[in-house]
């Protein structure tokens, strides 16, 4: 299983580029996959065999899927809870994509299938007050997922299962929560929490207006996962038996405020915070339940918030930099 042809859908993005990275690092062949062209790419590796195509066309599925062992389907037309609130049909039109991948995976006789879902599958009914419940993965159901994406996202899962049940094509279903790190979206509309706090406070700091836009009142609660660990994840569920979607992500607690104040710290600044009380927030409060994974591979995401949050900070400050000056 170690050594065949690994296709990455999704490759020119934030976790598809990390995982590119990963497997050059173990030496084995990678075919980098994704719709945007390659100046836009995240991350290039030269070596990888890089290919542009559009998932959601079947023969662009077969095309990249020829001879590949294992496939990581990441590619989603996706972003940050204000694109994925503004933006319901593109969200679910991912749909042509991981179905496509799903058939080509089955017809190209690939052995594994990954399949990136998100905690936007969890009823929204479990998720109404910033004082959280960790959500287990039986908390999806009954259905009551974010609209749009989180329906795409449980229907997926759902293609995932059945596809194994009744063709026998072996899938893995990790649910994300709240990704960040370095090499991602920290403008422009479809990035997340974390790079877009990185960036407000950056901003303000470099042209000394001193002063925050914070979506809600900022008392929302998450839990946000390092990249790092989310690679790690996504290779050990992939490779055990783990047959049912499982929880991936961080169970470390915090209000937006408080990932604001740890930004600030990191900045060695203090901002004036303007909220923003009708911007898109999603729902109230969200956590990660990380029983289940702990059962299955004695391990969770453990890296520190505030470790991860420097690191994403120092390279979102050379970016913004580079590109509007200091």
């Amino acid at each position: 299983m170690k050594d065949g042809l690994v296709l990455v859908a999704g490759a020119g993005g934030f976790i598809g580029g990390h995982l590119v990275a990963e497997f050059r690092r173990q030496g084995r062949p990678v075919r980098a996959v994704d719709i945007k062209p390659l100046d836009e790419w995240y991350q290039v590796f030269p070596d990888a065999d890089n290919v542009i195509a559009d998932l959601k066309l079947i023969d662009q599925c077969h095309r990249v899927s020829k001879d590949a062992q294992e496939v990581y389907q990441l590619a989603a037309d996706m972003g940050g809870m204000g694109f994925i609130e503004n933006n319901k049909a593109l969200c679910m039109l991912s749909v042509l994509t991981n179905t496509h991948m799903l058939q080509a995976a089955q017809g190209a006789g690939v052995q594994r299938f990954f399949y990136s879902s998100s905690a936007c599958v969890y009823n929204a009914d479990k998720q109404v007050s910033a004082d959280v419940v960790p959500l287990k993965e039986s908390d999806a159901y009954p259905a009551m997922p974010e609209d749009g994406y989180g329906w795409e996202k449980l229907f997926s899962e759902r293609m995932c299962r059945h596809f194994r049940e009744d063709f026998g094509l072996t899938t893995r279903v990790a649910r994300f929560h709240n990704v960040y790190g370095p090499h991602g979206t920290w403008e422009g509309g479809r990035e997340k929490a974390p790079a877009a706090i990185c960036r407000k406070v950056i901003q303000a700091k470099v042209t000394g207006k001193n002063a925050i836009e914070i979506w809600g009142d900022g008392h929302q609660t998450r839990s946000f996962m390092y990249i790092d660990d989310c690679i790690k994840g996504v290779l050990a569920i992939t490779g055990s038996d783990i047959l049912e979607p499982i929880n991936l992500g961080s169970s470390e607690l915090v209000t937006i405020n408080q990932l604001v104040d740890m930004v600030e710290e990191i900045a060695d600044v203090k901002l004036q915070r303007n909220y923003k009380l009708d911007a898109p927030k999603g729902v109230n409060g969200r956590n990660s339940d990380n029983t289940m994974i702990q059962q299955a591979l004695g391990w969770e995401p453990s890296i520190r918030l505030r470790d991860g949050m420097e690191r994403t900070y120092r390279w979102i400050y050379d970016e913004y930099t580079s590109k509007y000056g200091d």
